[in-house]
């Protein structure tokens, strides 16, 4: 039991407390060295059995508590002690040490003491106390300096905290959402920019809590009703462990700089529509000579004319009008924000015909082959487009064969592997390949990095317009291909164009040219009506009309069209056009003759881009509306639909 005690007593002796423990009669019965040590106790009085009343004696005696009754002192004391109850003081000793004493009760009476030197704490708060009130000072100085510069800042700035809550707004920004700079602080940001901007800016305000610097630009309605555009700036307030404590905002009025930019906004779009104007000819002028290439050896055939000689140089110029007739109708739609629906179709079917409507168009010096050996080989495109596209390529590459040469275009399938696919910007995977080859000058590499800019041309002023390549380049990518340009100077150059494969079955191989190769849907003498304001547009659909197979009354006015529709029983249809003179149009003139007459179809006609607005109508999809210039097959297919319900 001893070697037991004496062991204990060595453990109290190493803690740097003192420490002692009185029983219920509040005599000393345990202790350690940190006591004598810490209060500088006598080592007579230090034993089993003492009372607390020396220990406290001895502290009034040499002013421990201060001066005045010491005998008053101590029995207060030792009245406390007697109460056994929880306890803790801190005393400053006439030295200057600062003990902390506390005291527990035991179960059976008595207490447990613990008396801890914590002078260097008290000194260290003392000095951190001191030191925040001296930074806090200082603090409180810069923030009024802060003001003064923020406020003479011409931006808006303001700090919100986590909530979000702000913590601080300069003058500018508290003016701008009609506060006071002490109003903002410390309310939650929605009550201070309103609960509908807030949910505009919430979520970039998200993203710079989650530590991300964020531009945005927002606006809202000034008080004497004008439109102001605001950029604002979010910056993290970050700690080092990447923790965001707040973030900075930052705005600035962008009002008169977004006037400035629509200004030049609106000058460059009248630019481009200049340019743009020179890519439509660019088109136009490629369709134009395949007419006149053609035109040209009609003129030099000697008498009498083979017809067969003559239909293979009509047939490239009919298609050239009808590639011209489909450029319109996708201009037209790219007018009025609306895709063309891609088709799946037989990209030797495209080639062929390409290579017909180049046919007579190339000079005599440049040989033209075409290799499409494989039928089955298709792609989901527009079809028209791509025909535009090869006709493009070809007339490049005449460019730049002045002295003449060949040109080859190729079809073949290919496999990517994920490297070369990659290099494409493609995912790997089976593509249809059409390969564009002359024997030309060349490119060098400088020219190669800019063939697809948009109004990028090496041609002399006024011969291209730089949208030719442009062109190809967004209709292949548009439709998930890829271009791979190879030229060298004075070697040619080798266009590759990769499509997304698509296999073709028999039924698809004709999708393309079904409606060129297919009979025409004739009449068999049914009277229609035609009303055309035009003359020379009016014999035009006459004699389609007449080739069809139909009868045709013509009428110049909707008035007439009225009169004659309600008179004759006969009658089986109509094709109006939808602007005309006077003051009903051509679809108002339908419905008021289906009003009237449920048996008569109707169809309209129209050659303006967006005709539903001259005409004042927005809804039209109770009848069939026919592109200007159309072609027979169109035109039957259109009267077809519009005549089948009353036969």
């Amino acid at each position: 039991m001893k070697a037991q005690l004496d062991l204990m007593q060595a453990a109290l002796d190493h803690i740097n407390q003192g420490f002692t423990v009185f029983d219920s009669d509040l005599k000393l019965v345990a202790w350690n060295r940190g006591l004598s040590d810490m209060l500088d106790m006598p080592p007579e009085i230090i034993r089993r059995g003492s009372h607390l009343e020396a220990f406290i004696r001895v502290n009034a005696e040499r002013g421990e508590y201060g001066p005045g009754d010491i005998e008053g002192k101590i029995a207060r004391r030792i009245e406390r002690a007697k109460l056994f109850e929880p306890h803790y003081f801190e005393r400053v000793r006439p030295n200057g040490q600062i003990i902390a004493v506390s005291g527990t009760p035991l179960p059976q009476g008595g207490f447990v003491t613990i008396y801890s030197d914590v002078t260097e704490d008290r000194r260290r708060q003392e000095k951190l106390e001191r030191t925040v009130e001296e930074r806090t000072r200082a603090l409180r100085q810069s923030e009024d300096w802060l003001r003064l510069v923020t406020d003479n800042i011409p931006a808006l700035i303001a700090y919100l905290s986590p909530g979000p809550v702000f913590r601080f707004a300069n003058r500018r920004y508290a003016d701008w959402f009609g506060q006071s700079v002490a109003s903002i602080a410390g309310r939650p940001a929605p009550e201070v920019v309103g609960e509908e901007l807030f949910k505009e800016l919430h979520p970039h305000i998200e993203r710079a809590f989650e530590g991300k610097a964020v531009s945005y630009e927002y606006q809202r309605k000034r008080a004497d009703g004008s439109t102001a555009f605001m950029r604002s700036t979010l910056i993290p307030d970050m700690t080092v462990d990447g923790r965001t404590l707040g973030i900075f905002v930052l705005s600035l009025d962008a009002t008169d700089q977004k006037q400035a930019e629509a200004t030049l906004v609106q000058s460059q779009r009248m630019d481009a529509v200049g340019k743009l104007t020179g890519g439509l000819a660019h088109d136009f002028n490629n369709l134009l000579a395949i007419l006149m290439g053609n035109l040209l050896t009609v003129s030099r055939m000697e008498d009498p004319i083979d017809k067969s000689a003559l239909d293979r140089k009509l047939s490239p110029m009919l298609e050239a009008t009808k590639r011209g007739t489909d450029l319109i109708q996708r201009l037209l739609a790219f007018s009025r924000g609306k895709a063309i629906d891609p088709q799946t179709v037989s990209l030797a079917q495209i080639i062929a015909s390409a290579g017909k409507l180049l046919d007579g168009s190339l000079p005599s010096t440049i040989t033209l082959e075409t290799e499409t050996s494989d039928f089955g080989i298709g792609a989901r495109i527009d079809p028209t487009q791509m025909e535009t596209a090869l006709i493009n390529l070809a007339f490049n590459a005449r460019d730049a064969m002045p002295d003449g040469g060949s040109l080859r275009i190729s079809l073949s399938r290919t496999e990517l592997d994920k490297q070369d696919a990659e290099e494409l910007g493609l995912s790997a995977g089976s593509y249809a390949q059409v390969t564009v080859e002359d024997t030309g000058s060349g490119m060098d590499d400088e020219t190669k990095l800019r063939i697809f800019e948009p109004f990028f041309t090496t041609k002399n002023f006024g011969t291209g317009s730089g949208l030719g390549l442009s062109m190809v380049y967004g209709f292949i990518h548009q439709s998930g291909g890829a271009i791979k340009v190879d030229s060298e100077p004075g070697k040619g150059t080798r266009l590759a164009l990769f499509l997304p494969f698509q296999p073709l079955d028999e039924a698809g191989l004709d999708g393309f040219e079904t409606a060129c190769q297919g009979d025409l849907k004739r009449g068999d003498g049914e009277l229609l009506l035609l009303v055309e304001d035009d003359p020379d547009v009016a014999n035009t659909v006459t004699d389609q009309l007449q080739n069809l197979g139909y009868t045709v009354l013509r009428a110049e006015s909707a008035e007439d069209a009225c009169n004659l529709a309600f008179e004759l029983p006969e009658l089986r249809g109509v094709l109006s056009d939808i602007i005309m003179p006077g003051q009903m149009n051509g679809l108002a003139l339908a419905r008021e003759i289906r009003r009237k007459r449920q048996d008569l179809g109707i169809a309209l006609m129209s050659g303006y881009a967006d005709w539903s607005a001259l005409a004042g109508q927005d809804d039209y999809s109770e009848f069939p509306v026919l592109a200007k210039p159309f072609a027979d097959d169109q035109l039957a297919d259109t009267l077809q639909k519009i005549l089948s319900p009353s036969t």
